[in-house]
């Protein structure tokens, strides 16, 4: 099992921690992480861009002049993909972008994700994150003694204090255990993980 410091809010070492291998020591694919990654994106497409054909534009009823004797080239109606104004030939219609990915290989690339974070030593465990009062100075100035760029600050519970201290941080994303995914951890640089939210993942991604 790998071995990890447990920092307090000063970034002192106040103790260990294991990590257990089966969760954050598997073998990275990168395809893997990549099919997840797409399969996240994809899902989170609303969807609903339409644009309206020559049948659904309103007007153009009527044939705007008479077939022949005008000088002017055959139109049957106004509404003609030709015409400013007219129907959109081949345009967007509502659909579903969302692929399907199997369970299992979602959770061995969230597996794999936290495996990359630890081994690209970007990963840092604090014994708790706990804040008096809502102060995002006081936040900030915390990830700046972790050296934390563009951080991502995961939580075992609800905590609104900390949600909202960080909210106004550039580049900076609060989650909680329980919304962990591939896309977040990859996107962001630094991962911070109370001691906690390491039980709350190992009990999740374990059984």
């Amino acid at each position: 099992m790998a071995i990890v410091d447990v920092y307090d809010m000063n970034r002192e070492v106040v103790g260990q921690l294991e990590l257990r291998d089966d969760i954050f020591g598997v073998p990275v694919k990168p395809h893997v992480l990549h099919e997840v990654v797409l399969y996240q994106l994809a899902k989170r497409r609303a969807g609903t861009a339409k644009t309206k054909g020559r049948s659904e534009v309103s007007g153009g009823g009527r044939k705007p002049w008479r077939q022949k004797g005008t000088g002017r080239a055959r139109a049957g109606t106004i509404r003609s993909p030709l015409w400013r104004g007219g129907g959109i030939v081949h345009g967007p219609q509502p659909r579903s972008y969302e692929m399907r990915v199997p369970k299992k290989l979602r959770r061995q690339a969230l597996k794999m994700a936290l495996s990359q974070k630890l081994l690209d030593r970007e990963l840092t465990v604090v014994d708790s994150l706990h804040l008096a009062e809502i102060k995002t100075k006081t936040f900030a100035e915390m990830l700046r003694r972790f050296e934390a760029e563009k951080p991502l600050v995961v939580i075992d519970r609800r905590d609104e204090v900390i949600e909202k201290s960080a909210r106004n941080i550039p580049r900076t994303k609060v989650l909680r255990s329980e919304g962990l995914n591939v896309y977040d951890l990859l996107n962001h640089h630094s991962v911070l993980l109370t001691r906690e939210t390491v039980s709350k993942i190992e009990e999740a991604l374990g059984s």
